[in-house]
């Protein structure tokens, strides 16, 4: 295999972007996950902080950055979960969120549509760590 061939379409750097927007369909690709972590990592707490007064899903949003944190959630459900705050957190998506409330429709549609499908995944204590940290932000 020379340098310029592919293993695969996921490996050059022309096949990912980390600033683009995220595409359901590659989201358990692991270097797309390991992205997303790093997205996650960096973007959430700030981005969370400044707009959970904005958004009523702020609830479910915490609720999933602690069970997608969870070791005991399984890789599967991780990375579609990172896949969801990894659009939560980019500042460009469907609707911008300097829109306002209509700006986080695109990010509530994400969330819901990632809930159907992983939401079994989110325990109670999950639910119970968010709901703890947005009682002590005053929410």
């Amino acid at each position: 295999m020379s340098s310029k061939s592919k293993a695969s379409p996921n490996v050059n750097a022309d096949g990912f972007d980390p600033r683009a927007e995220v595409d359901p369909k590659r989201a358990l690709v692991p270097a797309v996950q390991k992205v997303n972590e790093q997205r996650v990592a960096e973007g959430f707490w700030p981005k969370f902080r400044k707009v959970a007064a904005k958004i009523p899903f702020a609830d479910d949003a915490l609720s999933v950055w602690y069970c997608a944190r969870d070791p005991a959630t399984p890789k599967a459900a991780k990375g579609l979960m990172m896949a969801a705050l990894a659009y939560f957190v980019l500042p460009t998506d469907a609707l911008p969120d300097i829109l306002g409330v209509i700006g986080f429709t695109d990010d509530a549609a994400v969330f819901a549509a990632m809930m159907a499908v992983v939401g079994k995944n989110l325990k109670p204590r999950h639910r119970a760590a968010a709901k703890g940290f947005l009682e002590r932000m005053g929410r």
